[in-house]
């Protein structure tokens, strides 16, 4: 295709050969998979995330999503299939986990710049945009769980990323926390114009708006919208009873609003620490809430 370049990685002289695909196309995998100690980690995958899209991998624990973004990120090269991304592509990541020495003096503003050559005018925008403007000095072991996600998230969009990634997004934060991440990460990506590529175990992770879910065990086993795949007879076979709290697809239709700082507006224009009390969730949401503990299934 005249004008349009991409990064190739990896290709098996089995597998077809990659049709060019369009300019907006940020990665791409075609039939990829990865092959380790004679065993297949995953196989047979097709993805692709574009500016602005929000794609959700969710399944259980070594089922091949990790993997699967890495593939994607051009950290595994695959063993059939190919990978391709976007030449120049800025990519942010937040990890699952930080390998951080905690008993050491450590400022969320330091810990913006630890690989980013970032300004103190840098480091206040990406941190107001995510709500933690007020911890730029705060030591990063006094955070909670949901201040920890909007640091990373500030610290990961700093430098306006063409894709981000999220690997449990919603780790260690209570459920409260979890809508009001899942909308500051709809807000990034209609400010920013990312993709987003996210990656969770948690069944949870199917309520976020994403535009596409791809449910991985080895290999896709369904893909859709999350309606798409909460009715699905392939994911109810892979997360079993589960599902019936989990399938509560984020339609999120409240009577009030969660603000970036993580505080709750309601209609009447009165303000808390948490959406408790009278309030209206759609019958998912509802659903969702009264089973509580369904954040950690796994």
């Amino acid at each position: 295709m005249a004008g349009a370049r991409r990064r190739s990685i990896g290709f098996s002289g089995s597998a077809q050969p990659f049709t060019a695909f369009a300019d907006t196309r940020l990665v791409q995998l075609d039939r990829a998979g990865i092959r380790k100690g004679g065993e297949w980690l995953v196989r047979g995958v097709d993805l692709s995330v574009s500016p602005g899209e929000i794609v959700t991998l969710i399944g259980p624990n070594g089922s091949g999503k990790s993997t699967t973004a890495k593939m994607a990120l051009g950290i595994l090269s695959p063993s059939e299939g190919r990978a391709e991304r976007k030449p120049g592509l800025k990519i942010g990541y937040v990890p699952q986990k930080l390998a951080i020495d905690w008993t050491l003096p450590l400022t969320v503003a330091r810990f913006m710049r630890l690989t980013n050559p970032l300004s103190d005018a840098e480091c206040r925008a990406a941190l107001a945009r995510t709500g933690a403007e007020r911890l730029m000095t705060s030591q990063m072991r006094t955070l909670s769980g949901g201040e920890m996600q909007r640091v990373m998230l500030a610290r990961a969009i700093a430098r306006n990323p063409g894709l981000l990634v999220l690997d449990e997004p919603v780790q260690g934060v209570d459920y409260a926390g979890e809508i009001a991440i899942y909308d500051l990460i709809s807000e990034i990506r209609n400010t920013l114009g990312c993709g987003i590529l996210m990656i969770s175990h948690d069944l949870h992770v199917v309520m976020a708006a994403a535009d596409q879910v791809i449910c991985l065990n080895g290999h896709v086993c369904c893909r859709g919208t999350p309606s798409d795949v909460s009715r699905d007879d392939r994911y109810h076979a892979l997360f079993g009873n589960r599902r019936n709290a989990a399938i509560a697809v984020y339609e999120h239709h409240h009577d009030h609003v969660h603000l970036p700082d993580g505080k709750v507006r309601h209609a009447d224009g009165s303000l808390c620490s948490s959406c408790s009390g009278e309030h209206h969730h759609a019958p998912a949401d509802a659903a969702a809430e009264k089973e509580g503990g369904i954040r950690n299934a796994g």
